[in-house]
């Protein structure tokens, strides 16, 4: 850990005895920021850029890090890059929630749910890859979990110099997955998690699970059968979609390299249609959906456009998550439900998978389930102070994290009615609510007599809104 710090901020080049002396002059500029103002302590930091910015949430400061990370933790010798982090303080003798993200850093603040819970301190981590934390040039290879996991490793030390208090590490999504993963290989790091909506794909090439999901979800069959109608007439009025689909393309500038053609773009978003009803939207909003037998050409398109994006499926789309679908398509897995419903009308059905996401100059291999298998069998055998929670209404959902006779503390918690949304402890049973508060409180050393959930401060996380599947 200390070489690592001391290669961090020394550069690629450094000799060890530079590295060591180096180190011993952070530590000493460290310790006499400690007893002044936050922003001195944080720039007392090896390796920390700080910029403080105009607060948006009352009782917090904001600061934007940037902190030096090797490409190749094993190699710290090599090449570097920043990654981004934002920082919300409020007293250092407070929690610190790491909020993962597994995407960008959001660019405005947000409380989440377990920070409101122990009011507590917040940092957002952005992934690594995802711009602007990507090394140029840029080595795919190490766009790993282990590597990630590291890069928060190495930033929770850094700050642990300043926040020596607890720390609860929490994310929704490939959030969670990226909470789920860092406890994993660092189970020290933090003294519990709370595990959002994560799904574990241990086994790529069974997705019975996916298509159980489907034929089930929620409480009633007429929305069940309208959502899958409405995606099978998308392709019966293909013609119609596709003039409107290239209309806005044309008007938006929108290119279609990644997917090929603009016929292969408007399939995927068809695919994903289900899918992202059921993600993103509560079984109420069925209500608002046309009827798929008498629904015209305009509102077809429009409700297509709604729940799945079609501009996502653009070049200017995908860019952004490319480092998503990459990782999905090396270690994570993705779903692969069958569109029986939309057979035969489907001409692409082999194109929905990650390959089809990320640019064909990026080579891609993936690891057959070795890194996912090793994650379930630790979280079987020595989940500790870990909630996961998920929505009953979500696909993702379908295939969830599940504890052992070797974990400990722990809990899963599913939240009736619920989609893919990151606020689910507010949406438990009492029962369980009370339970899961409790659980969160105690790790983080919250005396009781702080405020509940439900009294607690929380802005939107516009993470939750984010378009990828995950």
């Amino acid at each position: 850990m200390a070489l690592l710090l001391a290669a961090g901020m020394t550069g690629a080049g450094a000799t060890a005895a530079q590295a060591a002396g180096t180190a011993q002059a952070g530590t000493a500029k460290a310790g006499a920021a400690q007893a002044g103002d936050i922003l001195a302590q944080l720039k007392a930091i090896p390796g920390m850029q700080v910029t403080e910015k105009p607060s948006t949430l009352p009782g917090y400061r904001w600061f934007w890090l940037e902190y030096r990370q090797p490409v190749d933790h094993r190699n710290p010798r090599g090449q570097w890059f920043e990654q981004r982090i934002m920082l919300q303080h409020k007293s250092a003798d407070r929690p610190m929630v790491l909020y993962t993200s597994g995407y960008n850093t959001p660019e405005t603040m947000f409380t989440s749910e377990p920070t409101a819970l122990v009011d507590g301190n917040q940092i957002s981590v952005e992934y690594r890859y995802f711009t602007p934390s990507r090394p140029e040039p840029t080595d795919w290879k190490k766009d790993t979990i282990w590597q990630a996991a590291t890069d928060e490793h190495r930033l929770i030390g850094a700050l642990k110099t300043i926040y020596q208090g607890k720390w609860i590490s929490t994310g929704a999504s490939k959030g969670g997955m990226t909470a789920v993963y860092h406890k994993r290989f660092y189970p020290r790091d933090v003294d519990g998690s709370v595990v959002y909506v994560a799904p574990n794909d241990v086994s790529n090439n069974d997705d019975r699970a996916y298509d159980t999901f489907f034929q089930t979800v929620g409480t009633d069959p007429e929305c069940r059968a309208n959502v899958k109608a409405l995606a099978r007439k998308f392709l019966e009025r293909r013609t119609e979609m596709l003039k409107r689909f290239k209309a806005a393309a044309d008007e938006n500038g929108w290119t279609f390299d990644i997917l090929r053609t603009q016929d292969r773009a408007f399939e995927n978003s068809v695919m994903d249609y289900e899918w992202g009803f059921w993600q993103y939207s509560l079984q109420s909003a069925c209500a608002s959906l046309p009827k798929a037998e008498s629904a015209t050409d305009d509102q077809l398109y429009e409700t297509l456009d709604n729940i799945s994006g079609l501009s996502f499926y653009s070049d200017q789309g995908l860019a952004p998550y490319i480092p998503y679908y990459y990782q999905a398509g090396t270690q994570l897995g993705w779903p692969t439900p069958k569109f029986k419903h939309l057979r035969p009308l489907l001409r692409y059905e082999d194109s929905y998978q990650p390959r089809t996401y990320v640019p064909r100059e990026i080579s891609m291999r993936f690891d057959n389930g070795r890194a996912m298998r090793d994650i379930d069998r630790w979280v079987r055998g020595n989940a500790n102070h870990m909630l996961f929670l998920y929505g009953a209404n979500d696909p993702w959902g379908s295939e969830p994290f599940r504890l052992g006779r070797g974990s400990r503390d722990s809990a899963v918690y599913v939240a009736p009615g619920m989609n893919h949304s990151g606020r689910l402890i507010a949406k438990l049973p009492s029962d369980q609510q009370t339970k899961a508060i409790s659980d969160v409180k105690r790790w983080a050393g919250v005396v009781t007599g702080m405020q509940t959930l439900k009294t607690a401060p929380m802005a939107d996380d516009p993470l939750l809104l984010q378009r990828p599947p995950l």
